[in-house]
C-alpha cells in the first residue's frame, strides 16, 4: 500500500504548488550546464488557479500534505502537461509514475487524443522518463507549431534549444 494518493487539485491547492515546484527545481542546479536556467521560475498560483479551473490538473497528497502535482492545458484534442513536480523528500517513491498514468487516464476519459509536453531530452527525471512512460519524441515539430512555439518561448527564456524537445503520447 502506498503512503500517498493522487486527486483532482482544487483552486485552494495552488497556493502550495510554487514552494513544490521550487524545491523540485533545485535538482537542476546537478546538472551540467543547467544550473542556474532550469528550475529557476516557479508558475505563480493565481496562473495554477486558471489551469486548476479547467479540470485536469493533479496533486499528489501524502499524510495531508501536497507533495507533488501535474498542471496541464487543454489544447483542442491535446492535453499538455504544463508543470510536473515532485517534492525531492517525496522523489523515488512511484509518485510521479501514478500522477501521468493518472493525467493519462484523465485524458483519455475525457476525449482526448494525446498529452504533450516539452522538456529536457537528457535529463534523465525528464525525456527519458517520459519515454519509459510511453511518451515519443517529436522529431518534426512544423507538425506541432504550438510545441515548436513553446520550445521557442523557452529559448527566449534562456532554456539551451539543443537540449529541449516535445514529447507525445497519444491515447
Amino acid at each position: 500500500m502506498s503512503d500517498f494518493s493522487i486527486r483532482l487539485a482544487r483552486p485552494e491547492d495552488a497556493e502550495h504548488l510554487p514552494a513544490i515546484e521550487r524545491a523540485a527545481g533545485k535538482l537542476f542546479e546537478t546538472v551540467e550546464g543547467l544550473a542556474g536556467l532550469a528550475g529557476m521560475h516557479a508558475i505563480p498560483a493565481d496562473e495554477q488557479r486558471r489551469m486548476i479551473g479547467k479540470g485536469h490538473s493533479l496533486v499528489a497528497e501524502s499524510e495531508g500534505r501536497i507533495v507533488g502535482f501535474l498542471s496541464t492545458e487543454p489544447y483542442s484534442r491535446e492535453l499538455h502537461i504544463r508543470e510536473f513536480s515532485v517534492h525531492p523528500d517525496f522523489q523515488g517513491r512511484g509518485i510521479g509514475s501514478v500522477l501521468l498514468r493518472a493525467v493519462a487516464i484523465d485524458a483519455h476519459n475525457s476525449g482526448f487524443r494525446a498529452v504533450t509536453l516539452t522538456t529536457f531530452g537528457d535529463v534523465p527525471w525528464n525525456g527519458p522518463f517520459y519515454t519509459r512512460h510511453g511518451f515519443e519524441t517529436i522529431s518534426d515539430l512544423e507538425v506541432y507549431p504550438r510545441l515548436a512555439a513553446d520550445i521557442e518561448q523557452e529559448v527566449e527564456h534562456g532554456l539551451p534549444r539543443e537540449r529541449r524537445i516535445a514529447m507525445i503520447k497519444f491515447l
